[in-house]
C-alpha cells in the first residue's frame, strides 16, 4: 500500500512538470506570434496606413469563420443526425461489430473532432479569398455590357468569381456531408447490406435523400453560372478568349438544359424522401450523367466538326472582331492612332531640319552600360553604390526640358569590409547620399559622361534638396536612427578629407520608423530580427526609430496589396525632397472576350529578368496609381491616377482614404511622372496581334508581329529589346515630347523569321507641369505602320549591318588595342526626316581592375548608309551629305582629329588634320592643354578624397572647355 502511494505522488508531480513545460512553451510561442502581430500594427501605424492592415486581418478573419463554420457546422449537424436517428435495435453484421467496439470509444471526440479538422481547412482556404469576398461587396459599374449576355462588366470582374467561388464551396461542404452521412448511417446500422439487398432506414433515407438533392441544386447553379463564363474562356482554336458559334450555339444552350435537368433530379429525390421509392432519383440521376455527357461534349462536338469547321472563317469572324474589340478596351488601346509611314531610304542633306529638336536630345548615354563609371566617377567611398542599370528622367535645364540619366547614392554595408560591426551596421551606416544626374546627350572630351548633379555635398543644376537616402532600393535591412535633440550625432553623414578624418555626422530628424521608446517594443523588434543587441545596446535610447522595409516597391505594396507594381521604381528630386516613382497596376483575367496573357513574360527583356507575380495571367490592366516613396523619411503617397477604372474604384471602396486625388499632386511631380514600361510592353506584347483590326485578317494571322529582340544580347540567351525613353517628335505631334517607343518586326519561328521593320509603336509620357492636371496628350499611343513591300532593316539586321561593314570594324579593331572591351550601347530607332534613324553609342572600357566604359563613338544608319564617327553630331553630319540640317546635343565636345581616342586618356591615335584639326591654332591647343591637365587633377583628388581640390580642379576643367570651344571657331595662326 505505502509503495503503491509513493508512486502516485510521482506520477503526479512528473505530469505536473510537463504540463507546466507545455504552458511555457505555448506561452513562447505565442509572444513570438503576438511580436511579430505588434510589429506589423507599429510598422503601418508610423506611416499612417493602419487601417489597412485591421481592414486585411477583418476581412480574413471573418472569412475564416465563415469558412469555418460553413463546413464545420453542417458537418457536425450530418453526422448528429445520422448517429441520433439511427435504429436502436438493428441487427449488425459480425465485422461492423467489430468496427463499432474500435471506435465507440472515440465517437464523442470524432463527431466534434472531424468537423473542426474540416472546419480548420475550409476557414484556411476561405480567408485567403477575402479579396474576391471583398470586391464582390463593393463592386462598380463598368458602364459597358458584355456582347453576348449584355451584363455590365463589372458582373463578371467582381460578381460572377465570388459566386462560383461560393457555389464551388458549398458543393464541397454538401459532398463531405454527404459521404459522412452515409459512412456514418452505415456503421449505426440505418444503411445494412445483405447480399444484393440494400436496406435504409426511413431518417436515413430522409437525411441521405435532402443532401443529395441539395448537391444536385447547387451543380444546376454551377452549371447555369458555367454558362456566363463561356465569355471569357479561351476559343476558336486559342487565336481569342470569348464565346464563339459553337459556344452560343450548343454549349450555352446545352448548360442552360443541363441546369434544368439537375434541379429536376433534385427535386426527385426530394420526393424519394416522402415517397421512399429510390428507383426515380437514380434513373434520373443516370439519365442527367448521360445527357452532360451528349448535350455537354458531343453535341458541341458535332457542331464544331461538321458545321464550324467547313465554315469557320464566315462563322467565326463576327466573334473574332468582338475578340478585337473588347481586347484592345481591356488593355486601353481603343484610342490607338494608326499612321501609315512611307520611311525614306534615301539620306539627304538637312533632312533633319524640321527635326531638329529631336536630334538635340537624342540620348547618347545608355543607363544599362554607364553604372560603372558612375561608380568610379561618384561612389567616392566603397560603402556607396549605384543600380546596375540607371534611369531615364527629365530635369528643366536653363528654361529647356533635358533628358538625363540618373541614379541615387544608396548605402551598401558590403563595402565596408573589416569594419563591419553591429554598431557600425545599425547605427553608424544608415543611409546614402545624393542623387547623381548625367545629361543624356552629352559627354565628356574622354567620353565620360556630363553630370547636371553631382558630388558630395551635391552640387549642380537642380537646386537644393534634401540629399540623404535611408530608404531605397539597397538600403540594409534595418537602422536605428535619431537621437536626442542636443546628443551627440552618430550617423555617417559624408565623408571629407584627403585621410578621411574630417568625416561629417548627422541624426535623423524626420518620422520615418516605430520609436523605440520602451523596453517592450524593444523586445518585440529584438525577436523580429533575432538580435539582442537592439534591447542591451547604450545606443538605443528613447528618440530611436527603427527603420525597415526599407524598399520603395515593398513599401508600397504592403500598404496597397491590391495593385500589381512596375518592376522598376525610379527616383527624382521634387519639391526639395528625393522621391521614388513607383506605378501601380489594377488587373483582371476575368474581362469578357480579351485576350489572356502572361505579365511575367510580357515584362521581361533585357534589362528586366522574368518577374514572378502571385497572378501572372491577365486580361485587363490600367495604370491606376501612381505612388512615391520618400527616400530620407519613406513616407509613402498613392495618387489615383486613372479615375475612370472601376476595379480602382472598389478598391478604394475596400481602403477608403488611402488614395489620394490626382489634383493633390504638385507641378513638380507632374514633371517626372511618365507613362510606365511595363505597361508599355504589355500592350506591345498584345499589339503583336492586335494591330489588325479587321477579322478576316485577323483570322488568317498574315500580319502578326512581335517585338524583336536585343541586338547587344548574347545569342545563346537572346531577351527582347526593351523599350526606350527619348525626347522625340512623332508624326501627328505638334511639338517633341518624353516619349516611350518600341519596334516591330514578322513574328515567324527562328528559321523563318526576318528582321524587317514592320511597326513603330510611341506613347506620350510626358504628363506635364501643372499641378493636379494631366496634360491632354499624356498616354497617346501612336502606331506608325510601314508599307508590306518595304524591307526597312530592323534592330538585328541593322545591328549586323554595323558589325560587318569593313570600315567600322577596322576601326572597332583599332578600339579593342590593349585587350580594351568594345561595348555597344543601346541601338535606338528615331522616325526622323522622313524615314528611320538608328544610334547606337559604342564604349570602350580597358582591362584594368578600376576601369569603366568611356563613350567614344557614334554609329548612326539611314537606310543603307552607315556612318561611324567620334560623335553623334559629326556621324549625322558625315550621314546627311554633310549637313544634316541639325545639331546632336553632343556637338560642343572638342575632338582632336578623326581617329579614334584611348580610353581615359583623351589622347588622340592618329587621323588626319582637317576641320577638327588643332594644329596651328594657339588659343585651342592651349585651351586643352588646361583642360588635360584639370582633368588629371580631378582624377588625383578623386583617389584622394580630397573633395575641395576636386572641386577647384572641376571648376578649371569647365573653364578649359569653354575656352576651347570659343577658340574652335578662330582662324589658325599664320
Amino acid at each position: 500500500m505505502s509503495s503503491t502511494a509513493a508512486v502516485r505522488p510521482a506520477g503526479r508531480r512528473r505530469a505536473a512538470i510537463w504540463i507546466t513545460l507545455g504552458v511555457i512553451v505555448a506561452v513562447v510561442i505565442l509572444f513570438f506570434v503576438f511580436a511579430g502581430l505588434y510589429a506589423d500594427i507599429l510598422w503601418y501605424d508610423q506611416l499612417g496606413y493602419l487601417k489597412v492592415l485591421t481592414t486585411q486581418w477583418f476581412a480574413g478573419i471573418s472569412m475564416f469563420f465563415i469558412g469555418f463554420l460553413g463546413m464545420a457546422v453542417p458537418l457536425w449537424l450530418s453526422i448528429q443526425l445520422a448517429y441520433r436517428l439511427r435504429p436502436v435495435y438493428a441487427k449488425l453484421n459480425s465485422q461492423l461489430d467489430r468496427y463499432q467496439q474500435v471506435i465507440e470509444p472515440l465517437r464523442r471526440l470524432a463527431m466534434y473532432g472531424i468537423p473542426i479538422v474540416f472546419g480548420i481547412f475550409a476557414g484556411v482556404s476561405t480567408a485567403s479569398r477575402w479579396q474576391t469576398a471583398a470586391l464582390w461587396l463593393n463592386g462598380t459599374s463598368y458602364g459597358k455590357t458584355d456582347p453576348l449576355f449584355h451584363l455590365d462588366i463589372g458582373f463578371y470582374l467582381f460578381a460572377l468569381p465570388f459566386y462560383r467561388s461560393a457555389v464551388g464551396f458549398a458543393s464541397a461542404v454538401v459532398l463531405i456531408s454527404l459521404l459522412a452521412t452515409l459512412a456514418t448511417c452505415y456503421l449505426y446500422g440505418s444503411i445494412r447490406v445483405s447480399g444484393r439487398e440494400v436496406r435504409i432506414s426511413r431518417a436515413a433515407r430522409v437525411q441521405i435523400s435532402v443532401i443529395a438533392a441539395l448537391y444536385l441544386l447547387l451543380q444546376g447553379v454551377s452549371i447555369w453560372l458555367d454558362r456566363y463564363a463561356t465569355v471569357t474562356d479561351s476559343n476558336v482554336n486559342d487565336m481569342i478568349n470569348g464565346a464563339a458559334y459553337t459556344d452560343v450555339n450548343a454549349t450555352i444552350p446545352g448548360r442552360a438544359i443541363l441546369a434544368g435537368a439537375a434541379v429536376f433530379v433534385a427535386i426527385l429525390f426530394v420526393l424519394t424522401a416522402f415517397i421512399g421509392r429510390w428507383r426515380f432519383p437514380i434513373v434520373g440521376t443516370a439519365l442527367l450523367i448521360v445527357a452532360a455527357l451528349v448535350v455537354g461534349a458531343i453535341v458541341p462536338w458535332v457542331v464544331q466538326r461538321f458545321q464550324v469547321d467547313p465554315s469557320q472563317k464566315t462563322l467565326e469572324s463576327p466573334y473574332v472582331q468582338k475578340g478585337i474589340d473588347y481586347t484592345r478596351e481591356a488593355y486601353g488601346l481603343s484610342d490607338i492612332e494608326t499612321i501609315p509611314y512611307n520611311a525614306k531610304t534615301t539620306a539627304e542633306q538637312g533632312a533633319l531640319r524640321q527635326d531638329a529638336q529631336t536630334t538635340a536630345q537624342i540620348r547618347i548615354l545608355d543607363p544599362a552600360v554607364v553604372s560603372p563609371s558612375f561608380r568610379q566617377l561618384q561612389q567616392f567611398r566603397q560603402y556607396y553604390a549605384f543600380p546596375e542599370k540607371l534611369n531615364v528622367d527629365r530635369y528643366e535645364v536653363n528654361g529647356t526640358q533635358q533628358d538625363a540619366v540618373v541614379a541615387v547614392r544608396e548605402l551598401q554595408q558590403s563595402g565596408l569590409g573589416g569594419t563591419r560591426n553591429w554598431f557600425n551596421d545599425t547605427i553608424v551606416y544608415t543611409h546614402g547620399y545624393g542623387l547623381v544626374a548625367a545629361y543624356g546627350n552629352q559627354r565628356s572630351p574622354d567620353g565620360q559622361p556630363v553630370f547636371m548633379e553631382s558630388g558630395i555635398p551635391t552640387t549642380g543644376t537642380l537646386g537644393e534638396y534634401q540629399p540623404r537616402i535611408y530608404f531605397g532600393e539597397q538600403s540594409p535591412t534595418y537602422s536605428i536612427v535619431g537621437g536626442p535633440k542636443d546628443g551627440k550625432q552618430v550617423e555617417l553623414d559624408y565623408p571629407g578629407g584627403a585621410d578621411g578624418a574630417q568625416q561629417t555626422y548627422t541624426t535623423f530628424s524626420g518620422n520615418g520608423g516605430p520609436k523605440l521608446d520602451n523596453i517592450f517594443k524593444r523586445l518585440v523588434y529584438a525577436l523580429k530580427f533575432q538580435d539582442e543587441q537592439i534591447v542591451l545596446s547604450d545606443a538605443v535610447n528613447s528618440n530611436s526609430q527603427i527603420l525597415y522595409d526599407r524598399d520603395p516597391i515593398k513599401r508600397v505594396q504592403k500598404v496597397a496589396p491590391y495593385l500589381t507594381l512596375d518592376s522598376q521604381a525610379y527616383p527624382a528630386v521634387v519639391d526639395g525632397r528625393v522621391k521614388w516613382i513607383i506605378d501601380g497596376y489594377t488587373t483582371s483575367d476575368q474581362f469578357p472576350y480579351s485576350h489572356v496573357g502572361s505579365l511575367s513574360d510580357a515584362t521581361a527583356d533585357k534589362d528586366t529578368p522574368k518577374p514572378a507575380y502571385a497572378f501572372d495571367d491577365i486580361n485587363y490592366i490600367r495604370n491606376s496609381v501612381k505612388a512615391t516613396v520618400d527616400a530620407y523619411d519613406g513616407s509613402v503617397t498613392l495618387y489615383a491616377w486613372d479615375t475612370t477604372d472601376p476595379v480602382l474604384k472598389t478598391w478604394e471602396k475596400v481602403f477608403p482614404a488611402t488614395v489620394k486625388p490626382v489634383s493633390d499632386m504638385s507641378a513638380e511631380l507632374m514633371s517626372h511622372v511618365r507613362y510606365p514600361s511595363d505597361l508599355f510592353k504589355v500592350q506591345r506584347s498584345v499589339l503583336g496581334q492586335y494591330h489588325v483590326d479587321d477579322a478576316g485578317s485577323f483570322y488568317s494571322r498574315e500580319d502578326a508581329w512581335t517585338t524583336p529582340n536585343d541586338p547587344t544580347s548574347p545569342s545563346s540567351n537572346p531577351a527582347l529589346q526593351p523599350p526606350y525613353y527619348l525626347t522625340m517628335k512623332m508624326p501627328g505631334q505638334e511639338s517633341p515630347a518624353f516619349s516611350l517607343y518600341s519596334t516591330f518586326i514578322p513574328a515567324g519561328t527562328s528559321e523563318s523569321s526576318r528582321s524587317v521593320l514592320k511597326g513603330y509603336l510611341a506613347v506620350d509620357a510626358d504628363a506635364g507641369d501643372t499641378k493636379g492636371t494631366v496634360a491632354s496628350g499624356y498616354g497617346k499611343l501612336r502606331l506608325l505602320q510601314l508599307p508590306s513591300s518595304d524591307t526597312i532593316p530592323g534592330p538585328g539586321q541593322m545591328q549586323n549591318q554595323f558589325d560587318s561593314d569593313p570600315t567600322v570594324s577596322q576601326q572597332l579593331n583599332l578600339l579593342r588595342q590593349g585587350k580594351s572591351e568594345v561595348i555597344n550601347g543601346n541601338l535606338l530607332t528615331l522616325p526622323v526626316g522622313g524615314g528611320l534613324l538608328y544610334v547606337q553609342p559604342v564604349y570602350v572600357r580597358s582591362s584594368g581592375e578600376t576601369s569603366y566604359p568611356l563613350l567614344q563613338k557614334v554609329l548612326v544608319a539611314f537606310g543603307d548608309k552607315i556612318e561611324f564617327e567620334d560623335t553623334l553630331d559629326q556621324a549625322l553630319d558625315a550621314l546627311f551629305g554633310g549637313d544634316s540640317g541639325a545639331s546632336a546635343g553632343d556637338n560642343n565636345v572638342p575632338t582632336e582629329g578623326s581617329g579614334t581616342t584611348q580610353p581615359g586618356t583623351g589622347q588622340s591615335t592618329g587621323g588626319s588634320t582637317g576641320s577638327g584639326s588643332t594644329a596651328g591654332n594657339t588659343a585651342l591647343q592651349e585651351a586643352l592643354q588646361r583642360a588635360n591637365q584639370a582633368l588629371s587633377d580631378s582624377q588625383a583628388a578623386l583617389k584622394s578624397g580630397d573633395w575641395q581640390a576636386y572641386g577647384e580642379a572641376q571648376k578649371r576643367l569647365q573653364q578649359a572647355i569653354s575656352d576651347a570651344v570659343a577658340a574652335e571657331g578662330q582662324p589658325a595662326a599664320k
